[in-house]
């Protein structure tokens, strides 16, 4: 699943413990701060919707400084990787 994540507040503090609690997930395979409607977009794996939604309500549910979250569930994966194709100047 995608997950798009408003925060209640933009602080310093709410942002680092969003972060901390981030990283500290396993289910949570990627974490991205971002711009835009949403302020984080994280990508989160589990076995089956029942799991999903056992996260949902220890991960957000929980969490007084989430304000809401928007799920997309991903069913299929089209291309998948983060390389970034860089170019390296000639040694001329």
């Amino acid at each position: 699943m995608l997950a798009l994540v408003s925060l209640e507040r933009e602080s310093s503090g709410i942002i680092d413990r969003f972060k901390k609690a981030i990283k500290s997930s396993v289910e949570v395979v990627n974490g991205f701060y971002v711009t835009g409607d949403a302020d984080f977009v994280l990508y989160i794996t589990a076995c089956t919707m029942d799991d999903y939604e056992q996260f949902t309500r220890r991960f957000f549910y929980q969490n007084p400084d989430i304000k809401g979250f928007k799920t997309m569930v991903i069913m299929d994966r089209v291309k998948a990787g983060f390389a970034v194709p860089v170019e390296v100047p000639s040694e001329d």
